[in-house]
């Protein structure tokens, strides 16, 4: 199937990484973060000073005990960092040069059925992987999804390229498929940037069926493919996984042990050398960053620009992220910057003379401009939103807690990634993202 979108913008950005990897050292310390896992509430199956192996259980779901999270290295628990009402942050393990990996029982693979793999998944803690729409929560293994999606691309800002990604991983991503694919009745769906030549890894998939998206982001989002491709009404539940963790699936079920090294990519204009690395999940970003910085006040994101979460320069990487974003800070004020032409300055209107040089990546930093103002009708929304809903309607919806307008607003359909690109056009400088978890939290509270 081939799917054309016309909505969205490409967002240019100086520091897209070279097509190289860099060794560098394993760090010393590896966290796991509660706060990756959204209306999650832990309870802690570790204390300080104890000791584990990777694949070892750390916290689970106080409210579904079978959903486990296990410590992707060995090691000793270093610290638990507690916030507000003492809310678990971070399990910070103190990792071991050479990782020790729990023992697994290895399964027979032609004789795998959709009940073993949900097991093996909850026990070795790699259930996690795999989450749903709607609401973008960690999946209910008790559910029968209607279809599963992968969305073989990314096309946010600096984003991996996937095809260098899995250069050589044919067979294993394949395996992946074989074991992921058996999870629905339904149809998996690998979903192929249709602006570039995909790799082979991806073109050869089998048990799958593979479209091709064309358009600018958000594209690769999958929110935006299930929409136009098997769309989510009021009682459907649709899983999905990225393709990194279809190839850590395959690797368990191989060589049962849990193995969550991955592929992450530094980018940015404020590294010297934007490449790629080899990881643990959750690892501290120190060893990444170490002498590869340009001077000046940054800002680090785990994730991409648009979507991802602030962390310090000796914080940790996300559970569901692969990209390492760092850019300048945005903490200064502008004296009628809004008046001057603006020749260097990136504008997805026309309000500045950039727009005239469409191929100039820009050195964008944090900063928004203004401050949030009066919310107006611009009709902006729209141009970035290749969902059929009405964003602005459905806001408004939200911060009115109608819940039955949400619903026939399109509320299932959508998830705060998905108005990312508002945001970011925003005039009114309204935090839209927040504003759309908060309507599907509170869905998710009325009706469940």
């Amino acid at each position: 199937m081939d799917i054309k979108l016309s909505k969205g913008a490409d967002i240019k950005i100086k520091g897209i990484a070279d097509r190289v990897y860099a060794n560098i050292p394993q760090s010393d310390f590896c966290a796991l973060k509660p706060t990756d896992f959204h209306l999650l509430t832990p309870k802690l199956q570790v204390k300080v000073g104890d000791r584990v192996d990777a694949g070892d259980v750390v916290f689970y779901d106080k409210n579904c005990d079978a959903i486990k999270f296990t410590s992707p290295v060995s090691g000793v628990v270093h610290d638990i960092v507690r916030g507000e009402k003492r809310k678990i942050l971070e399990i910070i393990i103190s990792a071991d040069q050479e990782i020790k990996y729990k023992n697994f029982e290895k399964r027979d693979l032609a004789s795998l059925d959709r009940q073993s793999i949900i097991d093996d998944l909850l026990v070795s803690g790699l259930w996690p992987l795999i989450r749903q729409r709607p609401f973008a929560t960690i999946a209910n293994p008790q559910d029968m999804p209607k279809s599963i999606f992968i969305s073989g691309f990314d096309s946010s800002p600096l984003a991996p390229d996937n095809d260098f990604v899995f250069h050589g991983d044919t067979d294993l991503f394949q395996l992946g498929l074989d074991i992921v694919t058996q999870l629905t009745d339904g149809t998996t769906h690998l979903n192929l940037d249709g602006n570039s030549n995909a790799a082979k890894v991806f073109n050869n998939a089998k048990g799958v069926q593979i479209n091709h998206i064309y358009g600018p982001h958000p594209a690769g989002n999958v929110g935006v493919q299930i929409h136009h491709i098997d769309p989510i009404n009021k009682g459907d539940v649709v899983w999905y996984l990225a393709p990194q963790d279809i190839v850590s699936i395959a690797r368990f079920f191989r060589d049962a042990k849990y193995d969550r090294s991955r592929i992450v990519v530094l980018s940015g204009s404020m590294v010297k050398k934007p490449r790629y690395c080899r990881v643990m999940q959750g690892m501290s970003i120190s060893n990444m960053i170490q002498d590869n910085l340009i001077e000046g006040d940054k800002r680090f994101i785990s994730g991409n620009v648009l979507t991802g979460t602030r962390i310090q320069k000796d914080g940790y990487l996300g559970f569901y992220d692969f990209q390492l974003s760092i850019i300048p800070e945005g903490n200064y004020s502008e004296f009628f910057g809004w008046l001057l032409p603006g020749f260097s300055k990136y504008s997805l209107s026309r309000t500045f003379f950039s727009w005239l040089s469409s191929t100039k990546e820009y050195d964008l930093d944090s900063n928004t401009h203004g401050e949030e103002r009066a919310y107006v009708v611009t009709g902006q929304y729209e141009s970035y939103m290749p969902i059929d809903v009405f964003p602005v309607q459905l806001i408004k919806a939200i911060l009115i807690e109608d819940i039955e307008l949400m619903e026939h607003l399109g509320i299932y359909e959508v998830d705060s990634e998905d108005f990312a690109l508002c945001e970011f056009a925003c005039t009114s400088k309204i935090p839209v993202q927040s504003i759309i978890r908060r309507g599907l939290d509170l869905i998710k509270k009325e009706c469940s």
